[in-house]
């Protein structure tokens, strides 16, 4: 008999260098579960799906655009679509609109670049549930089609985690300022009764971005051998 998924995720994450977290939402959005030290921090460029989403409402930016800031996660692609939605503090708001026709009623986008060299959006503080409410909310959007269909279609080194299993999924990583770096990915995961949203992170401890691939892959595993079996 398999042990309880808490006692199972404090097993696992005794074993890995980071801290981490992992959260699941049923397909209407409400939480499932969530397991791990690790619940809130900057959303890096998982913020880009919103963002995308927030560009084809306004039918403002190129879908070359679209296309390269999910697939590639290229950063200078991001930045122009979010100049297109106006002035920062109306960017995000157009961006933070979409957040919350996911039932997120907290999570605040950030207009300010507060650290230079990154951007502005990219900071924003995205707490793990709200993440996976968000991406099990994401297929009912009637504008994130062509999205979810960008987030099957990674390029090859993006591909880790709940993407390399073959899940619509988006990263985001980059280093803290203690030393530590953080990768964190949200996906919609099929299941036989429909999907879920599963959000997850590791803070490596070594600040290395590898060590923090090497954790979601194993988080994954652990999901599709466990968590995912039981929903």
């Amino acid at each position: 008999m398999k042990p309880p998924l808490e006692t199972s995720f404090q097993e696992l994450s005794e074993t890995v260098p980071a801290t981490v977290g992992v959260a699941i939402a049923s397909a209407d959005g409400s939480s499932l579960a969530s397991f791990g030290m690790w619940s809130n921090g900057v959303a890096w460029s998982t913020i880009k799906v919103p963002l995308a989403i927030a560009i084809l409402r306004t039918d403002s930016g190129s879908r070359e655009l679209v296309a390269k800031a999910i697939a590639q996660s290229d950063n200078a692609a991001a930045e122009e679509l979010w100049s297109q939605l106006g002035d920062p503090a109306a960017a995000a708001q157009k961006v933070q609109a979409v957040i919350r026709d996911a039932g997120d009623t907290t999570t605040v986008v950030e207009s300010r670049r507060l650290r230079p060299g990154y951007t502005a959006f990219g900071q924003t503080r995205w707490p793990l549930v709200q993440q996976a409410q968000f991406a099990a909310r994401l297929p009912g959007f009637p504008d994130a089609s062509r999205i979810v269909d960008l987030m099957h279609n990674l390029t090859i080194d993006h591909r880790w985690g709940l993407a390399a299993k073959g899940f619509a999924a988006k990263g985001g990583w980059g280093p803290g300022i203690g030393g530590d770096y953080l990768v964190r990915q949200f996906a919609i995961v099929p299941i036989e009764s429909g999907h879920l949203g599963v959000a997850l992170a590791a803070e490596a401890h070594d600040g290395v971005f590898d060590t923090g691939v090497d954790v979601l892959d194993t988080l994954t595993d652990w999901l599709v051998s466990n968590a995912l079996t039981q929903h």
